[in-house]
Protein backbone atom coordinates (compact mmCIF):
# COMPACT_ATOMS: atom_id res chain seq x y z
CA UNK A 1 0.00 0.00 0.00
CA UNK A 2 1.14 3.49 -0.93
CA UNK A 3 -0.13 7.06 -0.88
CA UNK A 4 -0.40 6.66 -4.96
CA UNK A 5 -3.77 5.52 -6.66
CA UNK A 6 -3.81 1.70 -7.53
CA UNK A 7 -2.56 1.54 -11.06
CA UNK A 8 -6.04 -0.15 -12.06
CA UNK A 9 -8.45 2.27 -10.40
CA UNK A 10 -8.83 5.25 -12.30
CA UNK A 11 -10.00 8.57 -10.51
CA UNK A 12 -12.79 9.09 -12.54
CA UNK A 13 -13.96 5.33 -11.44
CA UNK A 14 -14.31 6.09 -8.24
CA UNK A 15 -17.77 6.85 -6.57
CA UNK A 16 -17.44 5.58 -3.04
CA UNK A 17 -14.77 5.44 -0.51
CA UNK A 18 -14.15 4.07 2.84
CA UNK A 19 -11.96 5.85 5.72
CA UNK A 20 -10.62 3.45 8.23
CA UNK A 21 -9.49 6.24 10.53
CA UNK A 22 -5.96 5.94 12.45
CA UNK A 23 -6.62 4.98 16.63
CA UNK A 24 -5.04 8.35 17.24
CA UNK A 25 -6.95 11.60 18.08
CA UNK A 26 -4.85 14.56 15.94
CA UNK A 27 -4.54 12.10 13.24
CA UNK A 28 -8.44 11.22 12.78
CA UNK A 29 -8.81 14.98 12.68
CA UNK A 30 -6.55 16.10 10.22
CA UNK A 31 -7.52 12.94 7.88
CA UNK A 32 -10.79 14.37 7.88
CA UNK A 33 -9.52 16.74 5.76
CA UNK A 34 -9.48 14.30 2.84
CA UNK A 35 -12.86 13.10 3.56
CA UNK A 36 -13.95 16.74 3.59
CA UNK A 37 -12.07 17.31 0.09
CA UNK A 38 -13.39 14.12 -1.43
CA UNK A 39 -16.67 14.42 -0.39
CA UNK A 40 -16.80 18.19 -1.61
CA UNK A 41 -15.59 16.74 -5.03
CA UNK A 42 -18.53 14.24 -5.14
CA UNK A 43 -17.06 11.19 -3.76
CA UNK A 44 -19.39 9.43 -1.24
CA UNK A 45 -17.10 8.73 1.61
CA UNK A 46 -17.97 6.78 4.29
CA UNK A 47 -15.72 6.77 7.85
CA UNK A 48 -15.00 4.11 9.75
CA UNK A 49 -12.72 4.57 13.73
CA UNK A 50 -13.24 4.82 17.46
CA UNK A 51 -12.72 8.37 17.55
CA UNK A 52 -14.16 9.94 14.95
CA UNK A 53 -17.43 8.03 16.16
CA UNK A 54 -17.23 9.50 19.23
CA UNK A 55 -17.34 12.91 17.66
CA UNK A 56 -20.02 12.69 15.16
CA UNK A 57 -22.14 15.05 15.75
CA UNK A 58 -19.69 17.46 15.47
CA UNK A 59 -19.14 15.88 11.17
CA UNK A 60 -23.34 15.94 10.95
CA UNK A 61 -22.93 15.44 7.52
CA UNK A 62 -20.38 12.56 7.10
CA UNK A 63 -21.51 8.66 7.10
CA UNK A 64 -19.63 7.77 10.68
CA UNK A 65 -19.82 4.13 11.62
CA UNK A 66 -17.62 2.40 14.72
CA UNK A 67 -14.39 1.11 13.45
CA UNK A 68 -15.51 -2.88 12.96
CA UNK A 69 -13.56 -6.26 13.40
CA UNK A 70 -10.84 -6.73 10.93
CA UNK A 71 -12.47 -10.12 10.19
CA UNK A 72 -15.99 -8.32 9.19
CA UNK A 73 -13.58 -5.82 6.77
CA UNK A 74 -13.88 -7.77 3.43
CA UNK A 75 -17.62 -7.89 3.74
CA UNK A 76 -18.08 -4.67 4.47
CA UNK A 77 -15.77 -2.91 2.05
CA UNK A 78 -16.38 -4.62 -1.14
CA UNK A 79 -19.10 -2.04 -2.02
CA UNK A 80 -16.54 0.54 -1.97
CA UNK A 81 -13.85 1.47 -5.00
CA UNK A 82 -11.27 2.48 -2.81
CA UNK A 83 -10.38 2.28 1.07
CA UNK A 84 -7.93 4.89 2.45
CA UNK A 85 -6.39 4.20 6.21
CA UNK A 86 -3.29 6.90 7.37
CA UNK A 87 -1.11 4.07 8.29
CA UNK A 88 0.29 0.83 7.10
CA UNK A 89 -0.50 -1.46 10.34
CA UNK A 90 -3.12 0.77 11.83
CA UNK A 91 -6.04 0.46 12.62
CA UNK A 92 -5.47 -2.55 10.50
CA UNK A 93 -2.29 -4.83 9.77
CA UNK A 94 -3.81 -6.32 7.03
CA UNK A 95 -6.41 -4.63 5.59
CA UNK A 96 -4.86 -5.05 1.88
CA UNK A 97 -6.19 -8.60 2.36
CA UNK A 98 -9.64 -7.27 2.67
CA UNK A 99 -9.63 -5.08 -0.10
CA UNK A 100 -7.72 -5.01 -3.61
CA UNK A 101 -7.37 -0.92 -4.13
CA UNK A 102 -6.45 0.00 -0.55
CA UNK A 103 -3.99 3.54 -0.27
CA UNK A 104 -2.21 4.32 2.65
CA UNK A 105 -0.78 7.75 3.49
CA UNK A 106 2.73 6.66 4.82
CA UNK A 107 4.36 8.19 1.90
CA UNK A 108 2.15 11.81 2.60
CA UNK A 109 3.66 11.35 5.96
CA UNK A 110 7.67 10.55 5.66
CA UNK A 111 8.07 11.42 2.16
CA UNK A 112 9.19 15.32 0.11
CA UNK A 113 5.62 16.49 0.80
CA UNK A 114 5.53 20.13 1.75
CA UNK A 115 3.67 21.18 4.90
CA UNK A 116 1.93 20.43 8.54
CA UNK A 117 0.02 17.18 7.68
CA UNK A 118 -3.11 19.22 7.05
CA UNK A 119 -1.77 20.92 4.47
CA UNK A 120 0.08 17.87 2.62
CA UNK A 121 -3.89 15.78 2.80
CA UNK A 122 -5.24 18.57 1.03
CA UNK A 123 -2.21 18.58 -1.37
CA UNK A 124 -2.74 14.67 -1.77
CA UNK A 125 -6.33 15.54 -2.41
CA UNK A 126 -5.62 17.70 -4.98
CA UNK A 127 -2.94 15.43 -6.71
CA UNK A 128 -3.72 11.90 -6.29
CA UNK A 129 -7.99 12.55 -6.18
CA UNK A 130 -7.82 15.38 -8.90
CA UNK A 131 -9.64 17.30 -5.84
CA UNK A 132 -9.84 20.91 -7.81
CA UNK A 133 -9.63 23.53 -5.21
CA UNK A 134 -8.41 21.17 -1.94
CA UNK A 135 -8.91 22.85 1.32
CA UNK A 136 -7.42 22.31 4.79
CA UNK A 137 -11.13 22.47 6.35
CA UNK A 138 -12.06 19.45 7.86
CA UNK A 139 -15.80 19.72 8.08
CA UNK A 140 -16.26 20.40 11.62
CA UNK A 141 -19.12 21.82 12.89
CA UNK A 142 -20.41 22.93 16.47
CA UNK A 143 -23.52 21.94 17.89
CA UNK A 144 -25.85 24.61 17.98
CA UNK A 145 -26.51 24.41 22.10
CA UNK A 146 -22.78 25.62 23.03
CA UNK A 147 -21.04 28.92 22.35
CA UNK A 148 -17.76 29.16 21.89
CA UNK A 149 -15.53 30.68 24.20
CA UNK A 150 -18.24 31.07 26.17
CA UNK A 151 -15.30 31.07 29.85
CA UNK A 152 -12.68 33.44 28.15
CA UNK A 153 -10.85 33.52 31.26
CA UNK A 154 -10.59 29.45 31.17
CA UNK A 155 -7.13 27.95 30.01
CA UNK A 156 -7.28 24.12 29.46
CA UNK A 157 -3.56 22.72 30.05
CA UNK A 158 -3.00 19.18 28.03
CA UNK A 159 0.32 17.86 30.12
CA UNK A 160 0.39 14.58 27.82
CA UNK A 161 1.24 13.34 24.90
CA UNK A 162 1.46 9.78 23.07
CA UNK A 163 5.01 9.06 23.81
CA UNK A 164 7.78 10.38 26.75
CA UNK A 165 9.69 12.34 24.62
CA UNK A 166 6.68 14.94 23.08
CA UNK A 167 5.82 15.68 27.16
CA UNK A 168 6.95 18.87 28.65
CA UNK A 169 7.93 18.35 32.51
CA UNK A 170 5.21 17.81 35.08
CA UNK A 171 7.22 20.42 37.38
CA UNK A 172 7.21 22.93 33.86
CA UNK A 173 3.30 22.45 33.96
CA UNK A 174 2.39 23.20 37.48
CA UNK A 175 4.94 26.22 37.42
CA UNK A 176 2.99 27.68 34.20
CA UNK A 177 -0.52 26.96 35.87
CA UNK A 178 0.76 28.90 38.99
CA UNK A 179 2.08 31.92 36.73
CA UNK A 180 -1.71 31.88 34.96
CA UNK A 181 -3.59 31.93 38.29
CA UNK A 182 -1.52 34.66 39.34
CA UNK A 183 -2.48 36.59 36.10
CA UNK A 184 -6.23 35.70 36.97
CA UNK A 185 -6.48 32.68 34.62
CA UNK A 186 -9.09 29.54 35.72
CA UNK A 187 -6.68 26.82 34.94
CA UNK A 188 -7.96 23.58 34.25
CA UNK A 189 -5.64 19.93 33.18
CA UNK A 190 -7.13 17.77 30.80
CA UNK A 191 -6.12 14.23 32.00
CA UNK A 192 -7.18 11.15 30.64
CA UNK A 193 -8.14 8.15 33.50
CA UNK A 194 -5.09 6.39 32.32
CA UNK A 195 -2.65 9.26 33.07
CA UNK A 196 -4.18 10.11 36.70
CA UNK A 197 -1.75 8.40 38.67
CA UNK A 198 0.98 10.41 37.23
CA UNK A 199 -0.61 13.48 38.12
CA UNK A 200 -1.91 12.80 41.49
CA UNK A 201 -1.97 15.88 44.32
CA UNK A 202 -2.84 18.56 41.58
CA UNK A 203 -5.98 19.54 43.91
CA UNK A 204 -4.12 20.42 46.91
CA UNK A 205 -2.09 22.80 44.25
CA UNK A 206 -5.52 24.43 43.80
CA UNK A 207 -5.48 23.29 40.10
CA UNK A 208 -8.70 21.66 38.60
CA UNK A 209 -8.76 18.21 35.90
CA UNK A 210 -12.08 17.69 35.40
CA UNK A 211 -13.08 14.22 33.98
CA UNK A 212 -15.39 13.78 31.51
CA UNK A 213 -17.31 10.18 30.13
CA UNK A 214 -16.21 10.99 26.99
CA UNK A 215 -14.56 12.67 24.13
CA UNK A 216 -17.99 14.51 22.85
CA UNK A 217 -18.11 16.03 26.30
CA UNK A 218 -14.46 16.90 26.38
CA UNK A 219 -15.02 18.73 22.85
CA UNK A 220 -17.96 20.51 23.90
CA UNK A 221 -16.29 21.62 27.20
CA UNK A 222 -13.17 22.53 25.25
CA UNK A 223 -15.13 24.65 22.54
CA UNK A 224 -16.58 26.71 25.40
CA UNK A 225 -13.33 27.44 26.96
CA UNK A 226 -10.84 30.54 26.49
CA UNK A 227 -7.39 28.83 25.72
CA UNK A 228 -4.98 25.93 24.89
CA UNK A 229 -1.43 24.96 25.71
CA UNK A 230 -0.19 21.78 25.49
CA UNK A 231 2.44 19.52 24.33
CA UNK A 232 2.08 17.91 20.49
CA UNK A 233 -1.11 16.03 20.87
CA UNK A 234 -4.02 14.69 20.12
CA UNK A 235 -6.04 17.36 22.12
CA UNK A 236 -4.17 19.99 20.88
CA UNK A 237 -5.00 19.34 17.66
CA UNK A 238 -8.88 19.03 18.57
CA UNK A 239 -8.60 22.79 20.22
CA UNK A 240 -7.28 24.29 17.15
CA UNK A 241 -9.75 22.33 14.89
CA UNK A 242 -12.06 24.17 17.73
CA UNK A 243 -10.77 27.27 16.98
CA UNK A 244 -9.55 27.89 20.30
CA UNK A 245 -6.51 29.91 20.43
CA UNK A 246 -3.68 27.77 21.22
CA UNK A 247 -0.31 27.23 22.34
CA UNK A 248 1.85 24.05 21.37
CA UNK A 249 4.93 23.28 22.76
CA UNK A 250 7.40 21.17 20.31
CA UNK A 251 10.76 19.62 21.57
CA UNK A 252 12.11 20.22 17.72
CA UNK A 253 11.66 22.61 14.38
CA UNK A 254 11.49 19.41 12.26
CA UNK A 255 8.37 17.96 14.67
CA UNK A 256 6.65 21.46 14.54
CA UNK A 257 6.59 21.88 10.93
CA UNK A 258 4.89 18.67 10.34
CA UNK A 259 2.72 18.02 12.84
CA UNK A 260 1.63 21.53 14.16
CA UNK A 261 -1.92 21.98 14.64
CA UNK A 262 -3.23 23.81 10.91
CA UNK A 263 -6.59 25.42 12.62
CA UNK A 264 -7.46 28.66 13.97
CA UNK A 265 -4.77 30.51 16.22
CA UNK A 266 -2.06 28.63 16.72
CA UNK A 267 1.36 29.63 18.47
CA UNK A 268 4.09 27.14 18.35
CA UNK A 269 7.15 27.18 20.90
CA UNK A 270 10.16 25.72 20.62
CA UNK A 271 12.89 25.22 22.85
CA UNK A 272 15.87 27.71 22.75
CA UNK A 273 18.45 26.59 19.99
CA UNK A 274 21.65 26.90 22.32
CA UNK A 275 22.11 22.95 22.93
CA UNK A 276 24.49 21.75 19.88
CA UNK A 277 23.69 18.69 18.47
CA UNK A 278 20.14 16.81 17.32
CA UNK A 279 21.17 14.17 20.44
CA UNK A 280 21.38 16.48 22.97
CA UNK A 281 18.66 18.63 21.84
CA UNK A 282 16.64 15.85 22.32
CA UNK A 283 18.03 15.00 25.82
CA UNK A 284 17.82 18.55 26.86
CA UNK A 285 14.30 20.01 25.33
CA UNK A 286 12.48 20.12 28.75
CA UNK A 287 15.54 22.26 30.26
CA UNK A 288 15.60 24.65 26.83
CA UNK A 289 12.11 25.15 26.95
CA UNK A 290 11.18 27.41 29.60
CA UNK A 291 8.17 28.46 31.77
CA UNK A 292 8.92 32.13 31.12
CA UNK A 293 9.17 32.01 27.63
CA UNK A 294 5.65 29.89 27.41
CA UNK A 295 4.02 33.04 29.39
CA UNK A 296 5.41 35.04 27.36
CA UNK A 297 4.12 33.71 24.22
CA UNK A 298 1.02 32.88 25.94
CA UNK A 299 0.57 36.89 27.23
CA UNK A 300 1.59 37.62 23.47
CA UNK A 301 -1.44 35.59 21.89
CA UNK A 302 -4.01 36.74 24.40
CA UNK A 303 -3.14 40.11 23.61
CA UNK A 304 -3.79 39.60 20.04
CA UNK A 305 -6.74 37.07 20.25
Amino acid sequence: MDAQLPACVRIASIRRVAFMMSNAIGDTLISMVIVQNLRASGIDVCVFGTHVHALRHWFPHVEIHPLPHEADCAALLEPFDAVVQMHRHQPFAQLAYAHPHVIDLHDVEYGTWSGCMAERFAQFSRTQFGVAASTTNNGIVAPATLKHRRFRHRVVIHPEASTDDKRWSRESFIALARRLQALGYEVCFVIAPSERARWSGLEQRGIAAPEFDDLHALACWLYESGWFIGNDSGIGHLASNLSIPTVSLFRRRAVAERWRPAWGTVRVVLPRQWIPTARLKEKFWRQALTCRRVVTVFRQLAEQA
